[in-house]
């Protein structure tokens, strides 16, 4: 109402690494590992948070972790990530002229990416019904896809993704998209935007499958707040649950024999 408002979202011209994102405090040594393993075994991944968390400065990240030989294929609204691998093809979005035509959505991209013989394919945000071409992309060979929720916890991510499912407009019920998510999502990576500012992964969750007609999730590591300082910064730890994942012999397959201290194996709390 007081006249234009601009919002400019500037990244690095050096684009960060995990290094980075452990020295402040975003995530740990054990976590930063085990992320790694994640991503070369294949795992399909979510990293949810609200707005401003840091979901695609942590996506660019992550996929600094994708060997070299993989042909990837990135689907964003307007081009953010900085991918260094040699076989990247990157497509974006497009809107509609003047004349109401020639708009180019994420779905459709999602559709004309499976055409493509990607290794991978990673979607920059789901927002609506491209979700459910997503899903059943993960679900039909494409492992190791990587995309964005908008989410205030991990549970909260599943249903999202099913209400977003619903947006494609198939007379699908609830519970055969739910067992979709279900099947098709391996480790959802929560962010979160503190009071003072910082951004830590707060949970990294593993879901797991079906009871009955909940999705069963379990935490692999947490951040526990013990509170705040005088200064205003919140205390608090990044912790291992105790919990292996399920999928721990996917990621022996591809070398990755993890250390139970990183699963908080022998600690006592």
């Amino acid at each position: 109402m007081d006249g234009p408002s601009i919002t400019i979202r500037k990244f690095l011209q050096n684009r960060m690494a995990i290094e980075d994102l452990i020295r402040v405090g975003t995530l740990n040594e054990h976590m930063a590992e085990f992320l790694q393993a994640c991503v070369v075994a294949r795992l399909n991944i979510v990293i949810s948070g609200p707005t401003s968390s840091g979901k695609t400065t942590f996506l660019n990240v992550l996929t600094g972790f994708i060997p070299g030989q993989q042909r990837i294929i990135t689907i964003e609204d307007a081009v953010e990530l900085q991918l260094k691998q040699r076989h990247v093809i990157r497509l974006e979005t497009q809107s509609a002229t003047m004349d109401g035509g020639g708009a180019v959505s994420t779905r459709d991209l999602v559709r004309n990416a499976l055409r493509m013989r990607p290794d991978r394919i990673i979607i920059g945000e789901v927002r609506s019904g491209e979700t459910l071409d997503m899903i059943q992309a993960m679900n039909t060979g494409h492992h190791g896809s990587i995309t964005i929720v908008h989410s205030n916890s991990p549970r909260d991510a599943i249903a999202r993704m099913e209400t977003m499912a619903m947006m494609a407009g198939l007379d699908m019920p609830m519970l055969a998209i739910r067992r979709q998510i279900a099947s098709a999502v391996n480790l959802i990576i929560h962010i979160s935007r503190l009071t003072d500012g910082s951004r830590k992964i707060t949970h990294i969750t593993e879901v797991s499958g079906m009871e009955g007609e909940v999705v069963t999730m379990s935490d692999i590591f947490k951040f526990e707040q013990s509170g705040v300082g005088t200064d205003g910064k919140i205390q608090g730890n990044l912790r291992a649950t105790g919990l292996r994942p399920m999928f721990t012999p996917r990621l022996e397959v591809v070398g990755y024999k993890l250390r139970g201290e990183i699963f908080g194996a022998g600690i006592v709390r």
